[in-house]
């Protein structure tokens, strides 16, 4: 499980000292699997280089450096934790990909630029927001909200899971966006029963 929002700040605080010592981006929420996942699906449906991307809770932004690897333009990534963009900042410094914009804002508060996105991603920052314990079911409605605010109608939304199954996350999202598809990802088996650790869906803003 990943931590709540506001433990956030001091964990890439942490990781930001880190990537200065000895050059180590952090931690891959999800894994490798998961980035691969949303660019593979990216790529088999043929959306344009130049879509406009928005990565929310951008974390190390090592998700929008390896988007810009294959050939992503237009990509932006936003987090709450100061610390984070610092940290996605010297990533891409050392990457070399000065076209990834990064900025501190909260999703659930967003500025009125953050607005007419083709795609938005999501890996893991709405099980975040989800575990706050302050009105997480509140804070739950205006991620939905934000969200219906920064994607363009017909825009995808992408988002990975490990809080949240299928069904769930098909009733959170039900206001104004449609399931396309379920991205298959590891599965697991225990005492005999076959499941998903992490659900990944594709929506599309009605």
């Amino acid at each position: 499980f990943l931590p709540p929002y506001s433990s956030w700040d001091a964990a890439y605080e942490r990781e930001l000292q880190t990537f200065q010592d000895i050059g180590d981006a952090g931690e891959i929420w999800f894994g490798e699997e998961s980035m691969v996942r949303i660019i593979r699906w990216l790529e088999k449906h043929e959306v344009p280089l130049d879509s406009s991307v928005l990565d929310i809770g951008t974390g190390n932004g090592v998700l929008l450096v390896e988007l810009a690897k294959s050939g992503y333009m237009n990509l932006t990534g936003i987090d709450y934790s100061p610390s984070a963009i610092q940290l996605s900042e010297k990533v891409r410094e050392k990457e070399g990909m000065s076209n990834i914009k990064l900025k501190v804002e909260d999703f659930l508060a967003p500025s009125a630029e953050l607005s007419g996105f083709d795609i938005c991603i999501d890996k893991g920052t709405f099980d975040a927001i989800s575990l706050n314990p302050d009105d997480a079911a509140g804070k739950r409605q205006q991620y939905v909200r934000s969200l219906g605010r920064v994607l363009k109608p017909q825009g995808f939304f992408l988002i990975t899971s490990c809080n949240w199954t299928k069904e769930e996350l098909l009733n959170q999202f039900r206001e104004g966006f449609e399931i396309l598809e379920e991205l298959p990802t590891p599965k697991f088996c225990f005492g005999g029963r076959t499941g998903n650790s992490v659900t990944a869906l594709v929506f599309q803003r009605q």
